[in-house]
């Protein structure tokens, strides 16, 4: 994340998160993407890890550090993606959304993902197909005994006149052979094509799912997936038997593809999985957004749980068939308004707001909480929200610190609104932490929090605390 006079430089690749002016000078905060590769340029990065790629197991210590970015980088996604089914009901997005992140709380209750869907709706469909594998009879030329000639073409009639003899008997020589026209049956049809090439990718994707839940392998969700792999490697081998090449992708469906019940299925959910494979990329790169986005959802939640809280009003989000720069949903500003009943505030969460003002410009905090009181004439106070997020572990103690001598010099700036508290929130890699530090006139929090298992029960548990905290003083 980096922060500009006025717009990015050309040629650096970027996002704006946020744009604001600070002593009369204009400023654009932007986020650059991870590079795919170990570096990168403009602006110059080295040191990532390379996105593992399907099918692949990590074989050195890098690999396995990939492999395990990739892992939390699902976690995250599985949280956001939550948010597709909440809004399937708009009058209760909050309730249903804490209610999937509570069982993503327990281990052994793994993630849904894509392949969980395919192994609970496509299996059936293989086990049917299997059971009818589309064949073809295609002709071939051969020397065939006389009394098996069934069908002869024109190669085959210049063939036989030019070989020596008065008749078709002594023409066929002393093995009584002829050239004719045979029909043989071939499977390497397109849409069998298109069934080897999926289950091959199932497979992988099965076997990648299972490889980040460990835990789970006592869950009903854990064996589906299991049996769905094994089903998937039984029927690629068998297509390798029968000679079935794999379709490239971009194939153009025939007919079969498109009006055959189970085959179209099979077309549906390999192209599914290869927009996903294809949108990883992506995702991979534009993490950073992501997690900007998760810690948005877990700062919401903690503030709709307050028994006084009342939501007044809530941004329409636009969910998105896929993932732009790492975001899957688009809203206004703010995302949410809620109104504490009892202490008579009205609190906005924003995720980066069109007008951020200079504190929050010069703070280079793109999420806020904003707080009013419409009972007093006092200005407006603020909540920065900071989301760094980092292949490697963040230390919580230096960056708080950090943070509160921050928000300490921008007290001078403090003229329409009062920024005095902070929050940062950061990926936990494992290992879920709090940490504190005051100023001379300012508190900062930081949260290291994951997106399942006991990392996320305990960060969220922060993050609440936190809330009550800022609202009802006390320990955070």
């Amino acid at each position: 994340m980096l922060a500009y006079e006025r717009t990015p430089p050309q040629g650096v690749a970027h996002t704006v998160l946020m744009k604001g002016t600070v002593r009369g000078q204009e400023t654009c905060l932007a986020l650059c993407p991870y590079p795919k590769r170990e570096s990168g340029t403009c602006p110059d990065r080295e040191g990532f890890p390379v996105r593992p790629r399907r099918g692949q197991d990590p074989k050195d210590e890098s690999e396995h550090f990939a492999a395990d970015a990739l892992r939390r980088m699902n976690e995250v996604l599985a949280r956001i993606q939550e948010l597709e089914e909440a809004l399937d009901d708009p009058s209760d997005v909050w309730a249903r959304l804490r209610a999937a992140w509570r069982r993503a709380e327990h281990e052994e209750d793994p993630r849904m993902a894509e392949i969980v869907k395919h192994s609970r709706e496509l299996k059936p469909v293989l086990t049917e197909l299997l059971k009818r594998i589309r064949r073809v009879l295609r002709r071939h030329r051969e020397l065939t005994p006389l009394d098996r000639v069934q069908e002869m073409d024109r190669a085959s009639m210049v063939w036989l006149s030019r070989q020596p003899g008065r008749s078709v008997a002594e023409r066929a020589g002393p093995a009584q052979r002829i050239l004719a026209t045979v029909r043989k049956e071939n499977f390497d049809t397109l849409e069998n094509r298109v069934l080897h090439a999926y289950v091959r990718l199932a497979a992988d994707a099965a076997r990648e799912w299972m490889r980040e839940h460990p835990r789970a392998k006592e869950s009903a969700r854990y064996a589906q997936v299991e049996t769905f792999r094994k089903t998937c490697r039984a029927i690629a081998s068998l297509l390798g038997e029968l000679r079935v090449s794999v379709a490239e992708p971009g194939s153009t469906p025939n007919y079969v593809l498109m009006q055959d019940r189970g085959y179209r299925r099979i077309r549906e959910g390999w192209e599914r999985l290869l927009r996903r494979d294809k949108a990883i990329d992506d995702l991979w790169a534009w993490q950073a957004q992501t997690w900007t986005d998760f810690a948005v959802l877990a700062i919401t939640l903690a503030i709709d749980e307050l028994e006084e809280a009342q939501l007044v009003a809530q941004s329409p989000i636009d969910w998105r068939s896929e993932a732009v720069t790492g975001r899957w949903f688009q809203q206004d500003r703010p995302i949410a308004v809620f109104w504490l009943r009892k202490t008579g505030r009205i609190v906005e969460v924003q995720a980066r707001p069109e007008t951020p003002g200079p504190l929050l410009t010069a703070a280079r905090a793109h999420v806020a909480l904003r707080i009013t009181d419409p009972t007093r004439s006092e200005v407006p106070h603020r909540v920065a929200v900071w989301t760094p997020h980092a292949m490697t572990r963040l230390d919580l103690d230096p960056a708080v610190q950090e943070a509160a001598a921050l928000v300490d010099q921008l007290q001078p700036l403090a003229m329409t609104e009062v920024l005095r508290h902070g929050l940062i929130l950061t990926p936990a890699h494992g290992i879920p932490e709090t940490a504190q530090a005051a100023g001379k006139r300012s508190r900062v929090h930081g949260i290291a929090l994951g997106a399942s298992g006991e990392s996320l029960a305990v960060g969220l548990d922060a993050v609440r605390q936190f809330v009550r905290g800022e609202f009802y003083g006390g320990p955070a």
